[in-house]
């Protein structure tokens, strides 16, 4: 799958997340266990952005999609793992593990969600020349098939942010 198609996913995810967001009166879960954590935390008052929460609606619409491309890796002979989505559990601690010991990025606040071997980066930097060394340090470890930079930084009103931000209470 090449780029195109990959960032085509990424925003279908974004938009149900944002869609599943404005709804707010369905129970939301993560269903699919995409992981998702916090890598650094440096930055205080970074907006903090939402996990990956699924309404059942969602849930349902997401499957096929998922069990689709999760698959094409291995048929296409990518991937060693019959699904792309069983990397993620192991590859995200890895990726929080490089951005923690790497030194460059210990002032930053970021957070790292995990879908299909690509690795979205939320949260907050000091540049935008920071956020692209990061993008690309990421890119870097095993595993990781693409990143999508969603980083923010703060102050920059030019630069709204790009990631759906997690409500208070939830």
């Amino acid at each position: 799958m090449d780029g195109r198609w990959r960032l085509v996913l990424s925003c279908t995810t974004l938009t149900l997340l944002l869609a599943g967001a404005a709804a707010g009166a369905q129970p939301r879960t993560n269903a699919f266990d995409d992981p998702f954590v916090q890598a650094t935390s440096a930055l205080a008052g970074c907006p903090v952005p939402e996990g990956p929460l699924y309404t059942a609606e969602e849930v349902r619409a997401l499957a096929h999609i998922r069990a689709q491309h999760g698959g094409s890796c291995y048929r296409s002979g990518r991937c060693r793992l019959p699904n792309s989505y069983l990397y993620d559990a192991e590859i995200i601690p890895r990726v929080r593990q490089f951005i923690r010991e790497d030194g460059r990025f210990g002032d930053t606040s970021v957070w790292l969600l995990g879908q299909r071997r690509i690795v979205t980066l939320m949260g907050c930097v000091r540049s935008v020349q920071q956020g692209r060394a990061l993008e690309q340090a990421v890119g870097l470890v095993d595993d990781v098939a693409g990143v999508v930079n969603l980083l923010h930084v703060p102050g920059d009103a030019a630069a709204p942010v790009r990631y759906p931000l997690a409500q208070p209470g939830r």
